[in-house]
């Protein structure tokens, strides 16, 4: 096979378009900002779901995993509808239906209702990350797309921050229908904006000519076998620890499909000429494969202690939800100011040293969290978060640089489709990986704890008679009783401790799945600073 040819018009003055660039990326900011908010925005809001639905908690998360699920399986596809249908008739049609949906998920009278709405919200939020990331890619000249990225990077880091605590917020203040509502303005505006600054440029309405005068074949089997597959497994990562894994028959058969999907459909899209999911990317180009793979650890990453930190504070420090959000935000600040910075310095480092180092100081900044105990200060928390944000900063903004330098034009769209699936099962791996081992890492040191606390240990018997003095000093009526409740305090202790052992656990592997991408970097071409693809 041969390597993918760089044509020789490509990032010429006439696909740039007339209108300013930077109104184009402030426009599509908007609707990303949108869609990944609704990614996290409605996981505080499930009990208040479950009340206004007339159903159980579990049968509402399904409200959170349709929306994943559905969102997986479109964007294997979304390249190749963008490139079909004209991409910016697609993005303003993924707009159009995320804002719709999102208003039907606000006035659904029933459970079936909304997950049916968040379906639909899924699928349409799915099609927009990849169009506007192609949008960028093409919008700007290449010395210029760091800065492009560093502001969608700032959208994409910082609304997932917010989204919890915007989400309880407004539960709390208002109704859970408004987490949806909130949504249909912000939508309509992006449609009014985006029909006035964005435009197809002329290289790719000539290949969506080139394709359909050429006779266009639906790849309906591809799409089916890849929707199955990522579907399937998007059940399965969300579904999993809370049906004790492979122990349920239900997640057994799920794994089984999603295997059969993937497997056949990663074979069946490398075989056929016009393939949905164009995986000749990956083979053909090992800076794009590289990125892919570096891009599904951020989404690890990204989303493990988007989740990790809010859990921490709230069940072991005892913080209320704004408080815990209050720790997330200022890294999302720290983000936000960052990422004109590094826009700036990829136009003078090659992205591939910042990648270096943004990995570096993610495994350093989360490993220090291995340092937390339960005494840790909120000053110390905010810090640490700021601390692990920066390594992100220089993270998303460079590897979508390196992962669009050797790519033709025409080929941004099935590019953005793969770069955002490599993230979003990525986050979908992180918050299964966070969960499943902060449980069975609790239990096993649970288990060793509790065993340290027997009469032959004499540091766990002073303890048990201090709490014994404590409730004695405190009402206790017997020293029966006053045993009772001290031995209650024990095992809330060993609980608290085996739970922060645990966060502690998750922590270290985390810095390590960091610290374990660095020797990969090499793999990457080491691209000139503000280069034109291919390095010409």
């Amino acid at each position: 096979m041969t390597a993918l040819a760089i044509p020789a018009q490509f990032d010429q003055p006439q696909d740039r378009p007339a209108i300013n660039p930077w109104a184009v990326a402030v426009v599509v900011s908007i609707a990303t900002f949108m869609e990944v908010l609704d990614t996290s925005i409605a996981n505080v809001a499930v009990p208040h779901i479950a009340g206004g639905t007339a159903s159980t908690v579990d049968e509402a998360t399904w409200v959170l995993t349709s929306y994943l699920v559905a969102n997986a399986v479109i964007l294997p596809a979304s390249g190749w509808l963008s490139t079909v249908i004209g991409r910016k008739r697609f993005y303003m049609s993924c707009v159009a239906i995320f804002t719709i949906s999102s208003f039907l998920c606000g006035i659904a009278a029933n459970l079936p209702m909304l997950i049916f709405f968040r379906v639909l919200q899924g699928m349409s939020g799915g099609g927009l990350a990849p169009s506007e990331q192609s949008i960028l890619a093409d919008t700007f000249e290449p010395k210029k797309r760091g800065m492009a990225f560093a502001l969608y990077g700032i959208v994409v880091v910082a609304a997932p921050a917010i989204g919890p605590t915007l989400g309880g917020w407004i539960t709390d203040n208002f109704s859970w229908r408004w987490i949806f509502f909130i949504n249909v303005p912000v939508g309509i505006v992006s449609l009014l904006l985006a029909e006035i600054v964005v435009h197809d440029p002329p290289r790719l309405t000539a290949e969506r000519k080139r394709r359909l005068d050429a006779g266009l074949k639906i790849d309906y089997i591809g799409f089916g076998l890849l929707a199955l597959g990522l579907g399937c497994l998007q059940v399965v990562l969300d579904k999993g620890q809370e049906d004790d894994w492979f122990s349920s028959s239900f997640i057994v058969t799920m794994t089984v499909l999603s295997s059969l999907g993937l497997i056949l459909g990663v074979i069946w899209e490398l075989w056929i000429d016009q393939p949905v999911l164009d995986l000749q990317l990956l083979v053909h180009d090992r800076t794009f494969a590289v990125a892919n793979v570096i891009m599904f650890i951020i989404g690890i990453v990204l989303f493990g202690t988007t989740i990790l930190l809010p859990l921490f504070t709230q069940t072991l420090l005892g913080y209320t939800a704004e408080r815990s959000g209050q720790v997330l935000t200022p890294g999302g600040l720290a983000v936000m100011g960052m990422m004109p910075m590094v826009g700036f310095l990829l136009g003078k480092i090659p992205a591939r040293s910042m990648v270096m180092l943004g990995m570096a100081i993610s495994a350093v900044a989360i490993y220090h969290l291995t340092s937390f105990d339960l005494n840790v200060s909120f000053s110390t928390l905010v810090w640490a978060r700021i601390f692990q944000a920066s390594g992100l900063a220089f993270l998303f903004v460079p590897i979508n640089v390196a992962a669009y330098a050797s790519l033709p034009m025409e080929k941004s769209n099935d590019a953005s489709a793969m770069m955002n699936l490599s993230r979003n099962m990525g986050g979908s791996v992180g918050i299964s990986f966070v969960n499943t081992v902060l449980w069975r890492r609790g239990q096993y040191h649970q288990s060793v704890l509790g065993g340290h606390v027997n009469p032959f240990n004499p540091i766990a018997q002073r303890m048990l008679h201090g709490m014994m003095g404590v409730v004695s000093e405190h009402g206790g009526s017997s020293v029966s009783y006053a045993l009772l409740q001290a031995q209650r305090m024990t095992y809330r202790v060993v609980q608290r401790q085996a739970q922060m052992l645990a966060y502690i656990d998750v922590f270290w592997l985390l810095s390590i799945f960091c610290a374990a991408m660095i020797p990969m970097l090499f793999l990457m071409k080491k691209n000139k600073p503000g280069a034109a693809p291919g390095g010409h």
